[in-house]
């Protein structure tokens, strides 16, 4: 399936990105290995992570003058995380813009949280590129406003597993039980976990045990609060 005009994203988020870097920032490294070999975002996505840094501790420095270095760090680490910023790529609808290999397609790659959060940041480098640092600062900050403005949500994004935990006993229910399986080459491994929780299941894949377990139990947390 191809992937969506590039240029409705740019319109939706607002932002004047120039076309060819978009379409570099949405360019997975396994669709360019399918087509030649061209250029894909990883480059990006170095520059994005760096601009979403440098965003996100302003904010937080700002914002709570009473928090320590390491509850600030704590907070940052928690915004800028593979599972954080994949949620905020799903609330964009992120994943049908993503040029992806055929394999990557077959697998789900366009809800996988590895590749919706590297999208997420080389979309971003291709803004600082394009638009300067203050429209590429603006799009940070109103990508992750919802995250800072609910502290729940906020809270289960930094700590998915133990506010998993915390929601299923207070709802009288069974502590989470997960199931993790990888498949792919050492190299390029996936990991897809599942968590049950009572009535519920919930699914998250990542490059890591630990990440797919935190994806899984971020969705499960979701779904017991209401939030999905």
């Amino acid at each position: 399936m191809a992937a969506a005009d590039p240029a409705a994203l740019a319109q939706k988020l607002g932002v004047d990105i120039d076309p060819e870097l978009l379409s570099l920032a949405l360019t997975h490294r396994s669709y360019a290995y399918e087509h030649g070999q061209i250029p894909h975002n990883e480059r990006l996505e170095f520059l994005g992570d760096s601009v979403l840094g440098q965003a996100v501790t302003v904010r937080l420095y700002t914002r709570h003058p009473d928090l320590d270095e390491g509850s600030l760090a704590k907070r940052r680490a928690g915004v800028v995380s593979t599972v954080a910023l994949a949620e905020v790529a799903r609330a964009i609808g992120l994943g049908r813009f993503i040029r992806l290999g055929r394999g990557e397609q077959l697998t789900g790659g366009d809800d996988k949280e590895s590749i919706l959060a590297d999208t997420m940041e080389a979309l971003i480098g291709a803004t600082f590129l394009s638009a300067g640092q203050e429209a590429a600062t603006s799009l940070v900050l109103r990508l992750i406003e919802p995250l800072l403005a609910d502290p729940d949500r906020y809270g289960a994004a930094i700590d998915p597993k133990t506010a998993l935990q915390e929601l299923a006993s207070a709802q009288g229910l069974p502590a989470p039980a997960y199931r993790v399986q990888s498949d792919g080459p050492d190299h390029a491994r996936t990991f897809l976990a599942v968590v049950t929780v009572g009535p519920e299941h919930a699914e998250g894949s990542g490059t890591s045990k630990k990440h797919a377990e935190m994806a899984a139990a971020l969705r499960a947390w979701h779904l017991l609060s209401g939030r999905a």
